[in-house]
């Protein structure tokens, strides 16, 4: 009798631990997308803190030591697996600092295209890429109903301005095109001869596998060095050594 209350007893703690798991589950399913913009939303926001007390030493030291992953095909949509990976690395190396003001974006640029890079900031589309100089394409993730990454390019204005930092110089751009093309149509990222530009590379929407990409470009307007006032009105830098001009 005893034995068999046990047993009774053993079924009924099973069902419940099951119960609590399938709760536990259903709850993440349910919250899914809410716990991924929460946490790209931080560690976004951390990275572009890191980013903000760059130095120039810095900036030459990341460019070196990173190995840089250019192959589009590995770039994955930014579900919460990817975000999980970007949060628990602690290894990315800010390379400059890149903001559209008009539309309130301002974040890290990192070296490559990883995974990890696009889901805290910019990334860089091609090696030996340089500031200032030919066409310098920066990727980024579009997540609808957000101000997060990339997403606030759809409401930048031809005619706003983009700035671009290596801690050295800073670099402003003019926009001078907003359009939408199909995501084969990756020569919007080759050098254009005699011209200095910058692209933005985003998905057009956030649906899965849609095969369209917003491509915004700006001309090199101004060069100028960068000073502590600038780096921070600008780009929000946290400058703990006075900068020469």
């Amino acid at each position: 009798m005893r034995r068999e209350r046990k047993k009774k007893n053993g079924k009924v703690w099973l069902w419940r631990v099951l119960l609590v798991l399938l709760l536990i589950v259903s709850i993440g399913l349910i919250f899914n997308e809410q716990i991924k913009l929460f946490v790209v939303d931080h560690i976004s926001q951390n990275s572009l803190n890191t980013a903000q007390q760059l130095t120039a030493d810095d900036v030459a030291k990341n460019k070196k030591s990173t190995k840089a992953n250019y192959t589009f095909k590995t770039v994955e949509s930014l579900d919460l697996s990817v975000v999980s990976k970007a949060a628990l690395n602690r290894n990315l190396k800010p390379i400059g600092l890149m903001a559209v003001p008009s539309v309130n974006i301002h974040l890290p640029i990192l070296n490559g295209i990883a995974n990890t890079n696009l889901a805290v900031g910019a990334g860089t589309m091609k090696a030996d890429q340089e500031m200032g100089k030919r066409n310098y394409a920066l990727a980024g993730h579009h997540i609808p109903k957000t101000k997060v990454l990339f997403t606030p390019l759809e409401n930048v204005k031809v005619g706003a301005k983009v700035y671009l930092t290596d801690m050295k110089q800073i670099y402003t751009y003019t926009i001078s095109l907003d359009k939408v093309v199909d995501k084969s149509q990756v020569q919007y990222i080759n050098d254009i001869p005699g011209k200095n530009i910058v692209t933005l590379i985003t998905c057009a929407s956030q649906q899965e596998g849609q095969p369209e990409r917003r491509v915004i470009q700006a001309d090199l307007t101004k060069t100028a060095k960068a000073n502590t006032k600038q780096l921070t009105k600008i780009f929000g830098a946290k400058i703990t050594k006075k900068v020469k001009n």
